[in-house]
């Protein structure tokens, strides 16, 4: 086993990463590997550097990408470190590629509010009756539709990524505390407060995932598809995509992140603290949360000009703001 798959070893038994974020790894491993050569040998300032440039003159990556490239490329030196096979870490002292700050993308709280009108119908009880009494490919398409309702509905009022809803079992829910408890990045866990409307609407959709499955422990997926087996990334896209596509005005990207882009958006307008929404969001610090005030800033901006008089009057007297 070479060193890269025993860092690989390290961060998937030990770290508990993704299959994703393993895969993720090794594919960035692999490619320094074949432009620089073998490990660790080819982790030299020198080299790290020419593959960064090779990245980005050949256009190959943006520069948001490269700097995913060297960030794993840190983390692996640093565990060659602790391993004795290198003495210092050849990824700090190369310069990263400046990223541009792209705001978050959410949607309007309008919009939203349509979307839980037009799908009210599968959240509620008589849906579930329906469910009660159809059978077969009529039962699966209804248990379907209140799947991915109830996926909207848990993404939108907690802002748990995606990877989060799909680990949630059924003991993660605590209804009487109207608590759910969330197994975050690097194993944390926190407690996120439900309000009483989604409380009822988990209640009822338990009992229809109850008719979809022989038996569910405590241990269970929360969440699962009309065969019974637990939803996965490609599921919950799906559900977001398709259910927020059904409103008109709901434009743009339709995705798991959006909608907790949206719940973080919300909070800071309402006059949340930052700290409260990061603790929320399970942010590991509050440079990851401080980005949401931007959109406040840029939406200040746009009402001053639209508003004060003096932003109308711009141009016309040659005053500057």
């Amino acid at each position: 086993m070479n060193w890269a798959e025993r860092f690989l070893e390290y961060i998937t038994v030990q770290r508990r990463y993704s299959p994703r974020t393993r895969k993720l790894y090794g594919d960035v491993l692999s490619r320094y590997e074949g432009y620089a050569g073998e490990y660790p040998a080819s982790l030299t300032p020198a080299l790290v550097r020419s593959y960064e440039v090779h990245l980005l003159d050949a256009h190959i990556l943006d520069a948001r990408t490269v700097n995913l490239h060297l960030s794993v490329l840190s983390s692996f030196c640093r565990y060659l470190i602790r391993q004795g096979e290198l003495e210092s870490n050849p990824v700090r002292v190369v310069s990263r590629p400046r990223v541009p700050r792209k705001l978050p993308v959410f949607y309007r709280n309008e919009n939203m509010e349509e979307y839980f009108r037009q799908s009210a119908y599968y959240a509620g009880e008589d849906s579930l009756k329906v469910l009660q009494a159809s059978s077969g490919k009529a039962r699966n398409e209804i248990f379907l539709k209140r799947s991915a309702r109830m996926i909207v509905s848990m993404l939108y009022s907690t802002g748990i990524r995606r990877f989060e809803i799909i680990s949630l079992k059924r003991d993660s829910l605590d209804l009487s505390r109207r608590i759910l408890r969330v197994r975050g990045k690097g194993d944390k866990m926190r407690e996120i407060p439900l309000p009483g409307s989604l409380c009822e609407e988990l209640s009822l959709y338990l009992q229809a995932a109850d008719l979809m499955t022989e038996s569910a422990g405590p241990d269970s997926p929360l969440f699962i598809t009309p065969a019974g087996g637990p939803i996965y990334p490609v599921f919950v896209d799906r559900a977001v995509k398709s259910e927020l596509g059904e409103v008109g005005s709901i434009s743009g990207k339709k995705s798991p992140h959006v909608l907790r882009h949206t719940l973080a958006t919300q909070l800071l307008d309402a006059g949340s603290d930052l700290n409260s929404i990061k603790e929320l969001l399970g942010h590991s610090s509050l440079a990851a949360t401080q980005v949401y005030t931007h959109n406040t800033v840029e939406r200040l901006k746009n009402v001053y000009q639209q508003a004060h008089p003096r932003a109308k009057k711009e141009g016309e007297n040659g005053d500057k703001d």
